[in-house]
């Protein structure tokens, strides 16, 4: 029985009457959408029809004094009552003010108001609503004392300001509005202040309290603002003197303002207004000369269209030219480094023609130098010299200072981390079209001393061959070798000159010298040269020699090639021999075709037993070798080829990769026909194997029946 007792706790009921019974959750069987859809706004609808009406009090009739008495007794305590519980709230103070307004009991109202200021006077909300009461009963006086007080401890609210202010002049009371707009300004307030007193005079066509009202205004708050609307007042009055005195003033004071540009605009359209078109143009360049080029940009476009409508040809062009000097100008400064917008900017001002204003943009580039000595760095930055040389040479025509540039330039570049040979070549060229020879060899003779190159050398060589000194030529490529001994092409260029002197022997020991080198950057070229040289001077022998050297060196695919048609081209040459019998020139055409076949011979002997690897090359020897027999005619023997050629076989093979395999590629590989006999022999030698495997195992058989027939 105690379980079914109730808890004191609970009110004396039992814990399962207390629990909530929540409805189980539906299972939804069929998801299907139903064939009536509803909307919200009809759920919505449906639910606002079943709502029950709104139970509202019934409606007090008070019949006397006494229940009236009562009634205010009542109300007020309860607003009293709520006050001492939560004083700091306002809308509290606010519904017992208006209460006791509603009810006509305005000092009771006033007293209310005065001690919610006593709460929180800083509200400004609360002078505001205290005051519109008072207005709006009519208590003039007492609302003039509250503006009074509100302002007094709330100057910096600029909402009581104008209340207040607003209060005078509704009532007429012009005289006291501006005494209290003077009281206002006292306290310096923001610019709106100061024009709505000037809008406040306006209205009263005071013009002389106006502008005096705007010299106070932007002596307290000098911005560029303030001075436009100053001028534009004189000027809306027609005192075009006085506006453009205002705007003169402001110039003088904020010329270097972050504003300046639209007070320079305004200005300017001022004086074109006026029809003063040379004035506006003198105030456009005073500005932009003056003023930052990355806050110029309105003033440009400004100066441009003006131009176009004031100006002549040239000083359109002019304008043009400036905004895209802006444009430069606004690059460079944010990337000094990037050395295209100094080209850029640089060509535009040498399509203008301004010697000294090219010179300039040349030297604030060049200032520039890159921060790294890299010579990645400096590729781009080295031709900012360059063209500042030749345009010096050739626009300007400044000879001694072109040849400064030069050795500024030269002096700056790291010769010995990198250097540039096309700086020291064109100022040596400047010299030689000086007609100064000695300055040109100078340069060049510093440019091998201090950073010797492939170009410097070559072009130095050049202009001492044109000018017919052999020495010096001979004497540079000493120096040239001497600096690079691996350059196969200077040590053909240096045997090509003394074999143009008829230097044979002179040349063949240069040749000699460069192939006995350790090391060589293109030693082909150079064998190559060294055996067209001794085939032109028709020493045949000296070829086969040089040949076989190279053979010895190398075996390459091409080294046979060009052996064996070096052998059948000598049949050419015994052929431009007309004056020899018909029977001494057959025999010696066989005797070049024998020795033709015999380097083919040499190098497939070489292939097939010292590389049997290199099938493809081999197989490109042969029809090398077949060509050449074609090529000869009735002396040729196809065959002897023909028979000796490989058959082309489609194979495939597995690709590796890191990863493992990656599938199977088609190769073409090449069967040769000894291959293909050791092949069958191949063949044939492991069917014998088998056979006597297969006749010995047959023996043992017969051995094992017979041991068991004894056993038996």
């Amino acid at each position: 029985m105690a379980s079914r007792e109730g808890d004191p706790a609970l009110g004396y009921l039992t814990r399962k009457e207390t629990e909530v019974k929540l409805p189980r959750p539906t299972r939804v069987k069929n998801k299907t959408p139903a064939p009536i859809q509803i909307t919200a706004e009809q759920i919505l609808r449906e639910a606002r029809e079943r709502q029950e009406a709104e139970i509202r009090p019934p409606k007090q009739k008070i019949t006397d004094s006494t229940e009236l008495a009562d009634y205010r007794l009542r109300k007020r305590k309860e607003f009293e009552d709520l006050i001492r519980r939560v004083r700091w709230n306002k809308s509290v103070w606010v519904k017992y003010a208006k209460w006791e307004e509603s009810q006509k009991d305005f000092n009771r109202a006033r007293s209310v108001w005065e001690r919610a200021l006593d709460v929180d006077y800083r509200d400004h909300t609360m002078w505001l609503k205290y005051a519109d009461v008072e207005m709006k009963n009519k208590f003039i006086n007492h609302a003039r004392n509250v503006w009074d007080r509100a302002v007094t401890l709330l100057p910096r609210v600029d909402q009581l300001w104008y209340k207040y202010i607003h209060m005078e002049e509704m009532l007429g009371n012009v005289a006291g509005a501006r005494q209290i707009f003077e009281r206002w300004m006292s306290w310096e307030p923001d610019q709106q202040a100061w024009l709505s007193y000037i809008k406040f005079e306006l209205r009263y066509n005071e013009i002389e309290r106006a502008r005096a009202i705007y010299e106070r205004f932007v002596q307290c708050l000098p911005k560029v603002g303030a001075w436009i609307r100053y001028a534009k007042f004189e000027m809306k009055n027609g005192e075009i003197g006085r506006a453009r005195n205002c705007y003169e003033r402001a110039v003088d004071k904020l010329a270097d303002d972050e504003e300046a540009e639209t007070l320079f605009v305004a200005f300017a359209e001022f004086e074109e207004k006026c029809k003063e078109t040379e004035r506006a143009r003198c105030i456009y360049k005073f500005a932009l000369d003056h003023i930052p080029k990355g806050r110029a940009e309105d003033l440009y476009r400004k100066f441009v269209a003006f131009e176009k409508q004031y100006g002549d040809r040239e000083g359109i062009e002019d304008a043009i030219v400036g905004k895209r000097r802006f444009q430069y100008e606004e690059e460079v400064r944010k990337n000094p480094l990037n050395y295209d917008s100094w080209f850029d900017y640089i060509r535009l001002e040498e399509s203008v023609g301004n010697k000294e204003r090219v010179r300039e943009v040349y030297e604030r580039a060049i200032a520039n130098v890159p921060p790294a000595e890299e010579k990645r760095y400096w590729q781009r930055y080295i031709y900012l010299w360059i063209n500042y040389a030749l345009y010096e040479e050739l626009d300007a025509q400044d000879i001694p200072r072109t040849r400064d540039v030069y050795s500024e330039c030269l002096k700056l570049i790291p010769h010995k981390k990198f250097s540039f040979a096309k700086v020291w070549l064109l100022a040596a060229q400047f010299e030689i079209r000086q007609l100064n020879l000695s300055g040109a060899r100078a340069v060049l003779g510093n440019a091998i001393g201090i950073a010797p190159k492939d170009k410097i050398f070559k072009k130095y060589i050049e202009i001492e061959l044109q000018l017919g000194n052999i020495d010096r030529c001979r004497k540079l490529y000493e120096k040239y070798l001497e600096w690079s001994p691996e350059n196969c092409y200077a040590w053909s260029k240096y045997a090509e000159l003394e074999r143009s002197l008829s230097e044979t022997e002179r040349a063949r020991a240069i040749f000699e010298l460069a192939i006995a080198q350790p090391a060589l950057d293109m030693p082909e070229l150079l064998w190559k040269a060294y055996i067209d040289f001794e085939i032109a001077e028709g020493e045949f022998e000296r070829t086969r020699q040089l040949y076989e050297r190279l053979l010895d060196r190398t075996k390459h695919l091409k080294v046979w090639i060009s052996y064996a048609k070096f052998e059948a081209s000598a049949m050419e040459e015994e052929e431009q021999h007309e004056d020899l019998p018909e029977d001494v020139l057959q025999e010696q055409r066989q005797l070049c075709i024998q020795r033709a076949r015999r380097v083919f011979e040499n190098a497939i002997n070489y292939y097939r037993t010292s590389s049997p690897e290199l099938k493809e090359e081999r197989a490109m020897l042969l029809e090398e070798w077949l060509n050449m027999e074609s090529s000869f005619g009735e002396l040729g023997d196809i065959e002897l080829v023909r028979v000796k050629l490989p058959k082309k076989l489609k194979k495939r093979r597995q690709i590796e990769i890191d990863d493992g395999p990656a599938g199977y590629e088609e190769y073409i590989d090449y069967l040769f026909p000894e291959e293909s006999q050791a092949s069958n022999l191949k063949i044939l030698e492991q069917a014998y194997k088998w056979k006597k495997q297969k006749i010995a195992s047959d023996d043992d058989d017969d051995d094992n029946d017979d041991d068991d027939d004894d056993i038996d």
